[in-house]
C-alpha cells in the first residue's frame, strides 16, 4: 500500500501542479481578469522572450558532455519520422474530407514539448531533466515543423519553398535560445553574472505565464462538426504516439531519466503553434484548435497514469 501511495504521489508531483495552474488559467479568464489580450500578449512574450531566456540560460549552465545524450535525441529524430509516416498511413483510411488530413496528421504527431513538455521533466527530475530535454527539444522541433509544413501542404494542396521553410526554422526563437546557448556550454564560458540573473528572472516566469495563458484560451465549446477527426487526432496525440515512442526506446535500452523523458515530452499535448500554422495556410482552424483544446486536458490524465506504471515498473 505504501509502495503504491509512494508511485501515485510521485505521478502527480509530476503533473499535478501543471493541471492547477492550467485550471487557473480557465478560473481567472471566466473572471475576467486574463483578457484575450494578456493571452495574446503573453503567448508572444513567452515565445519571443522568455521562453528562449530559459532554454538558453539552462543549457549554457549545462555540462554537455555528461547530459547530452545524443544516442536519444538520434532515436527520438528516427522515431518522431517513422510515426510521422505511420500517421500519413492511417490518416489515409480513416480522415475525411482528405483536406482535414494534414491538420489531423500534424495535431497527432506534433507536440507541446517547449511548455508542457518541459514543465513535466522540471516536475519529474528538476534542473538535470530540464536540461537534458531542453537539449532534445531543438533537434525534434525543426523536425516537428518540416513535417509539419510537408503534410499541410500535401492535403491543403499548397506549394512552399523549402528555402521559406528553412528560413522560418532558421528564425525560430527558440531554436535560436538554444542554438546560441550551445557553444557557450561546450566552452565553459562563463557569462557575465547580471547577464545570467536578468535571464534567470525571464526563465523564472516562462512556465507558469505559459501554462495560464494556455489555460485561458482553452474552449471545450469549440468541440462541433469536427469532433469525430478531432477525437481521431487526440487517440493519436496522447496513447499511439507515447506508446511507439516509449516502447522503441525501452526496447533499445533507455532507462530511467532517458526513458522518462521519451515518454514526458511524447505525452506533451499538441503544440499551440500548429493552430497558428493551419490558419496560416489556410486550412481547418477550427479543427485545429478542437484538437489542442482535447489534448491539453487528456494530457493531464495519460501523463499521470503512465508516470505511474513507468515508476511501478523502475523505468523512470
Amino acid at each position: 500500500m505504501s509502495e503504491f501511495l509512494s508511485i501515485l504521489s510521485f505521478a502527480f508531483s509530476v503533473t499535478g501542479p501543471i493541471f492547477v495552474i492550467l485550471a487557473l488559467g480557465i478560473i481567472l479568464a471566466r473572471m475576467g481578469m486574463i483578457t484575450d489580450a494578456f493571452i495574446d500578449a503573453g503567448s508572444k512574450l513567452v515565445f519571443n522572450v522568455t521562453l528562449p531566456a530559459l532554454l538558453f540560460i539552462t543549457i549554457s549552465k549545462t555540462d554537455i558532455e555528461h547530459i547530452a545524450n545524443f544516442s536519444l535525441i538520434g532515436y527520438g529524430l528516427v522515431a518522431t519520422l517513422a510515426v510521422y509516416v505511420l500517421l500519413e498511413f492511417v490518416a489515409t483510411f480513416f480522415i475525411d474530407p482528405p483536406q482535414d488530413r494534414g491538420v489531423v496528421i500534424q495535431g497527432a504527431f506534433r507536440a507541446n514539448m517547449g511548455i508542457i513538455g518541459l514543465a513535466y521533466c522540471t516536475n519529474a527530475y528538476n534542473e538535470i531533466g530540464l536540461a537534458a530535454a531542453s537539449i532534445y527539444l531543438g533537434p525534434v522541433t525543426i523536425l516537428f515543423n518540416v513535417l509539419a509544413v510537408v503534410t499541410l501542404n500535401r492535403s491543403l494542396n499548397k506549394h512552399r519553398s523549402v528555402a521559406g521553410t528553412l528560413l522560418d526554422i532558421a528564425r525560430n526563437p527558440l531554436i535560436l535560445g538554444i542554438v546560441l546557448a550551445i557553444p557557450v556550454a561546450w566552452s565553459h564560458l562563463q557569462l557575465p553574472s547580471i547577464l545570467l540573473q536578468s535571464g534567470e528572472y525571464f526563465a523564472q516566469m516562462t512556465l507558469p505565464l505559459a501554462l495560464l495563458c494556455t489555460g485561458a484560451s482553452l474552449s471545450m465549446k469549440a468541440l462541433r462538426a469536427d469532433s469525430r477527426n478531432a477525437i481521431i487526432a487526440s487517440i493519436g496525440k496522447l496513447l499511439m504516439v507515447p506508446f511507439i515512442i516509449t516502447l522503441g526506446g525501452y526496447w533499445l535500452g533507455f532507462r530511467d531519466m532517458d526513458l522518462g523523458i521519451l515518454f514526458l515530452m511524447t505525452s506533451a499535448p499538441t503544440a499551440a503553434s500548429s493552430y497558428i500554422m493551419v490558419r496560416t495556410m489556410s486550412g481547418n482552424a477550427v479543427l485545429a484548435a478542437n484538437i489542442i483544446a482535447l489534448t491539453t486536458v487528456g494530457s493531464i490524465l495519460v501523463a499521470s497514469i503512465g508516470v505511474a506504471l513507468l515508476r511501478h515498473q523502475g523505468l523512470m
